[in-house]
């Protein structure tokens, strides 16, 4: 089996996170998903779990982060600059919010930030790494 990540993630409104995760790309794997919880599959190896709170509380005790926290940045790359500009758009038209820090442009790479309903801060980036440039 390859190694894979399954990104768990608390969310409020189950529904709503599904379908903004599937307006962004994801896809949904109904083999693990119920009531409680959802798989969102991104790739082979990369799954995002959206988990209802009470099914969240199952696993840890530790306090839920409120939406305008940031405990950790997911980056995903994309194929284009232009795919980082539509996946923050549809963020925006998703109920997520768009650009939450500024735009970085580095020629290279270029990303932007969103945050989904509930918050959770991904790094949406596309990078050249033919353009990088030679570490010192």
């Amino acid at each position: 089996m390859s190694r894979m990540i399954f990104v768990n993630l608390p969310v409020k409104d189950l529904k709503a996170s599904m379908a903004f995760y599937d307006a962004l790309g994801f896809e949904n794997n109904p083999q693990f998903t119920d009531d409680t919880a959802a798989c969102m599959v991104w790739s082979e190896t990369i799954n995002v779990m959206l988990l209802t709170h009470d099914k969240w509380r199952t696993f840890t005790k530790r306090p839920i982060p409120s939406s305008d926290s940031s405990e950790v940045m997911l980056a995903i790359s994309l194929d284009s600059r232009e795919q980082v500009d539509t996946m923050n758009e549809k963020a925006a038209a998703n109920g997520g919010t768009a650009d939450i820090n500024p735009v970085q442009d580095l020629g290279f790479m270029y990303n932007r930030n969103l945050a989904d309903p509930d918050g959770h801060v991904w790094e949406a980036f596309w990078m050249d790494m033919s353009a990088m440039p030679a570490g010192e």
